[in-house]
């Protein structure tokens, strides 16, 4: 402090916590047998919480020890009762919905709202001019990835190949055809398509 001068707080503006509520001097304390002044309130049950006993400050401190919200309700309704706060008591639903059912002005092609949506419908692209000859050898319709590739050469490779087929010329023939297929559309295919 500088040349003896104290320093002076100004007065808080809340008002403490044993003022009364209320300055109606005629409002009587609601405890049975008291005449005090009763100028706090407390509600008179979790269904009626705007509804109020006015007690004076032994009494309301005395209710307020003894008050619980939750009495006579089972873990189960104190949960949800607890679950309904976090909203504020107001109703909510998953993202993506309103009410109980799916709100149809909503377009969702992705899916990431949860709605259970058909797919916007496109025309399948065509297979490039280079591998529609492959594809037809392997039995496959554009587009496909590469593990329906390994899946078709796989079971034609078993049914045409030599020792299947007692060594017969055409099979083997057949089985070069497949190879050359199969390995056009793998450099052709993108490594992560599958």
């Amino acid at each position: 402090m500088r040349n003896g001068a104290a320093r002076t707080h100004p007065r808080s503006s809340r008002p403490r916590a044993d003022s009364p509520q209320t300055d109606d001097l005629s409002r009587r304390c609601d405890h049975p047998g008291c005449t005090e002044h009763g100028g706090f309130r407390a509600p008179k049950s979790r269904r009626s919480l705007n509804d109020y006993y006015w007690f004076c400050l032994d009494h309301v401190r005395e209710y307020n020890r003894s008050w619980d919200y939750y009495k006579g309700m089972s873990p189960g309704e104190i949960e949800a009762e607890m679950r309904r706060d976090t909203t504020w008591q107001r109703p909510s639903w998953p993202l993506g919905r309103i009410g109980l059912g799916t709100d149809e002005r909503v377009l969702d092609p992705f899916g990431l709202l949860g709605a259970k949506q058909a797919p916007p419908k496109t025309e399948p692209a065509e297979a490039p001019q280079e591998l529609r000859a492959p594809l037809a050898t392997l039995d496959l319709a554009w587009p496909v990835t590469r593990t329906d590739v390994k899946r078709a050469y796989k079971a034609l490779a078993k049914r045409h190949h030599p020792d299947a087929n007692s060594g017969d010329k055409a099979a083997e023939d057949r089985l070069k055809t497949i190879n050359a297929a199969y390995t056009t559309l793998i450099r052709a295919l993108p490594a992560t398509g599958g």
